[in-house]
């Protein structure tokens, strides 16, 4: 699904160029439970963008799909971000004045599904991720996890074949943290391809896989099948 060759990163500012991949090669399968780790700076939220499609390598190949992501349009990109890749992120990235079922809808408007497709899809998601009762609850009448699982269930409105979490626990405690990776660890089960960059060893022991990077390298050792 997921092959990355010799990818690099270049970020330039005036004269001064910073490499912050340098040279990762990787493969995710469909179905794949990974977990990126590393300290900061080490590369994780530049290859999660990069995976994301949401910034393209200097070098190297990104294959998604069996398809080069840089010959993909601009089009081609915003589809498969809205519909191939749910994305879940620290700080929820939740609209503030929209409800939990708004919230949910966005990008089932950009895939410009009807009104009765979407309801019954909200209503579905909701009931998934435990909060048929917050529909029409705002992020401020809400915990930090409560908003966490809307965006997951944002996240999962087209039904994408890949979540991509950034730090999906960083900004909850260990309970509501703990709730949240139970429900990526269920949808592992269900084929999801799960991708998960987190600093917090308790959330990555769960992934099937992890990957080490460190001074935007994958690290030795720790690319392997964790034991169980």
């Amino acid at each position: 699904m997921i092959e990355l060759n010799n990818v690099i990163k270049d970020y330039k500012t005036g004269k001064v160029i910073f490499r912050a991949l340098k040279g990762i090669s990787m493969t995710i399968e469909q179905g794949d439970y990974i977990g990126i780790v590393g300290p900061s700076g080490s590369g994780k939220s530049t290859l999660m963008n990069l995976i994301g499609c949401l910034d393209l390598p200097t070098s190297g190949n990104y294959i998604l799909g069996g398809r080069e992501v840089a010959k993909f349009s601009n089009n081609e990109l915003a589809d498969i971000r809205n519909t191939k890749i749910g994305f879940v992120f620290q700080s929820f990235n939740l609209l503030p004045y929209a409800t939990a079922f708004e919230n949910i809808e966005v990008p089932l408007i950009f895939a410009r599904k009807n009104a009765r497709t979407r309801k019954n899809r909200i209503l579905e998601l909701l009931e998934q991720v435990g909060l048929s009762d917050k529909a029409n609850n705002k992020p401020t009448e809400m915990s930090g996890g409560e908003m966490q699982r809307v965006a997951i269930a944002r996240a999962l409105a087209n039904d994408p074949d890949i979540i991509l979490a950034d730090e999906p626990t960083g900004n909850l405690d260990s309970k509501s943290g703990g709730a949240i990776v139970e429900i990526f660890d269920k949808l592992s089960k269900v084929g999801k391809t799960i991708i998960i960059i987190t600093h917090d060893a308790g959330v990555a022991k769960h992934a099937r896989r992890i990957v080490h990077l460190k001074d935007g390298m994958i690290d030795g050792n720790g690319s392997g099948p964790i034991a169980r």
